[in-house]
């Protein structure tokens, strides 16, 4: 156990997922699951590149708030590996590290109740990564959506973007995990997990169970670039305009906010279909607010879109105040962050090398103890 804990007891008013249907997780059953593992574990992770936005916020955190809350085993990692797949400064990406884990430690996540550590800190994702690697194609990465997506902008296209998709499959099976709490986008990846165990099993046998799809399906979960409402809010654009970090200053926010692209129509209510931008207005202020979409609009009636960017820009400023203060103090405790890594990896190895040896026993990398006598003495 950590010596303290030092979340502010004045945190801003989150919505409740597990009373609120708008934040409901839905599980997704895989096919022909031929493995089955109790109880179940929730493994999820995040990039520490670029600072958390709202997006982030509600489709990760939130979620994982609520399955921390509600006692469920979560372990959550800093997925520094992934974020090396694009060039990384060393001495940005090694602040970087510090400044997720602070952010989120600021939106709730309590590290006393879920496992929280840094992905290199743990030898058993790369080691795994490996064997895993050796099961799959050429074939079967090369068809990953994300993969043709991301490598078509590149003239030369790293390994490592090529294979981060067995990484992250090394990344669950690792512990285990039964539930992976994933966007939309993210779907696919995980059936290539799925895969990647079925396959595993039937050549060596039983080892990990089938993991799970936990898909957060509301209009929340996918909030919206504040200047192209057609696409999600996202950390990668290149327009910072296009998102509300949790760490953006007052005045930013309400420039972002000005500049929201709506559209020609004064009223405000909510059309995600035909008015995306003010739909996404909307959603974002209820998320805030914690109110529902309807009263918002009733309450907004008579309000034209200039007038209610700004009011959806003040409460925005007003919840994000706590978020920003905690972040700010647990930053300034830098020993603190890294007892908490420290932690967090020592107990994510326990688990793992737990079952990285299953594994190795399996494939035949371990020795009887006569063979080791054997080997031994040779050397």
């Amino acid at each position: 156990m950590f010596a303290r804990t030092i979340f502010s007891r004045n945190r801003p008013k989150i919505v409740s997922l597990s009373n609120d249907a708008r934040f409901k997780l839905s599980n997704s059953a895989p096919i022909n699951e031929d493995c089955d593992h109790k109880p179940r574990r929730i493994f999820s992770g995040i990039q520490p590149t670029g600072s958390v936005h709202l997006g982030n916020y509600v489709g990760a955190i939130l979620p994982w708030k609520k399955l921390q809350d509600s006692g469920e085993d979560v372990i959550l990692e800093i997925a520094d590996l992934h974020s090396i797949t694009l060039p990384q400064d060393p001495k940005n990406l090694s602040q970087s590290i510090l400044e997720m884990t602070a952010s989120i430690l600021a939106c709730g996540i309590n590290a006393e109740k879920v496992i929280l550590f840094q992905q290199s800190s743990v030898f058993t994702h790369a080691e795994l990564s490996w064997i895993l690697g050796c099961t799959c194609t050429i074939a079967r990465l090369s068809h990953l959506p994300a993969f043709k997506e991301k490598s078509s902008t590149l003239k030369d296209v790293p390994v490592g973007l090529f294979l981060y998709p067995v990484l992250q499959a090394a990344d669950i099976l690792a512990y285990k995990a039964t539930h992976v709490p994933v966007g939309e986008d993210q779907w696919q990846h995980i059936q290539l997990t799925q895969d990647l165990a079925k396959m595993f099993n039937k050549r060596y046998g039983k080892c990990f169970p089938i993991p799970h799809t936990m898909i957060t399906d509301n209009v929340y979960s996918r909030l919206k670039s504040l200047r192209d409402p057609n696409k999600k809010m996202s950390k990668s654009d290149p327009d910072p305009r296009s998102r509300i970090s949790l760490l953006d200053k007052p005045d930013e926010i309400q420039k972002k906010f000005k500049k929201a692209v709506t559209d020609f129509t004064s009223e405000v209510y909510f059309d995600p279909e035909r008015r995306p931008g003010v739909s996404n207005l909307i959603s974002i202020h209820s998320i805030v607010s914690n109110k529902d979409i309807m009263e918002i609009c009733r309450e907004s009636k008579g309000l034209n879109t200039a007038q209610y960017k700004s009011l959806v820009a003040d409460a925005v400023i007003e919840y994000l105040k706590p978020i920003q203060t905690d972040y700010h103090r647990l930053l300034s405790e830098e020993a603190y962050i890294l007892e908490i890594l420290q932690n967090g990896a020592d107990r994510a190895k326990e688990i793992s090398c737990r079952t990285m040896q299953e594994v190795k026993d399996k494939i035949g990398f371990s020795y009887s103890s006569k063979n080791t006598s054997f080997v031994t003495s040779r050397i």
